[in-house]
Parts: structure tokens; C-alpha cells; sequence
């Protein structure tokens, strides 16, 4: 039988968070390029569908950082690893990617009601 003591439990924790954040922001940044793809073949309210869940996607993301921050704030420091940049990196690629995809969706739209002129 394994123990798990206090430290190993919030190892576990921290991992879990970190892998949280990870899927979460991938999954908004997936959605985000579903909606760019929506838009290129002239499927605007496809688009923002995709758009509003990389932004559901994206919610879950901050939740799981704000669980980390929240952690520490409250002096359960956790130990900086690369998962934790990593994961860290994720969110704000994820970010990123959405406003960018919102921005080309926007381009898209125009040039298609320009064409329709």
C-alpha cells in the first residue's frame, strides 16, 4: 500500500491543474481553427459558434489558472516545473489564437459581402 503524504498530494494536484489548463486552452485553440475554417468556406454562423466554444473552452482554462493562483496567494507555493510554463504557455497561445481568429473570421465576412456587390 502506497501513502500518499501532503507533498505528494499536491504534486498530484499541481499536475492535474496543469494538465487541465493544457487541454482546455488546446481545445479553445482547436475550436478557434475549426471557426477560421468555417469562415474560409463562407459559413459565418459556424464560425461563431466554433468562436463561442473556444470561448467556453477558454473559460475552463482560466478557472484552472485561477485555482493555481489562488493556491499560491494562499502560500501553497507550487514547485516550477517546465509543465507548469508549458501549460502556462498554452493559455496564452490559446488567447492569442482566438482574438487573431475573431480578427480573420471579421476579414473573411467582408470579403464576402464585398463579392456580393
Amino acid at each position: 500500500m502506497i501513502l500518499m503524504t501532503d507533498s505528494n498530494n499536491q504534486e498530484e494536484q499541481q499536475l492535474m491543474q496543469a494538465m487541465g489548463l493544457i487541454t482546455n486552452a488546446g481545445n479553445a485553440k482547436s475550436l478557434a481553427m475549426e471557426a477560421i475554417h468555417a469562415a474560409h468556406n463562407d459559413d459565418f454562423k459556424g464560425a461563431q459558434a466554433k468562436i463561442a466554444e473556444a470561448n467556453k473552452a477558454l473559460v475552463e482554462a482560466h478557472n484552472m489558472q485561477t485555482k493555481m493562483l489562488t493556491a499560491e496567494a494562499n502560500g501553497q507555493h507550487a514547485q516550477l516545473t517546465l509543465l507548469m510554463v508549458h501549460s502556462q504557455d498554452h493559455l496564452m497561445t490559446a488567447i492569442t489564437f482566438i482574438d487573431l481568429a475573431q480578427e480573420l473570421i471579421s476579414v473573411y465576412q467582408k470579403l464576402a459581402d464585398a463579392g456580393k456587390n
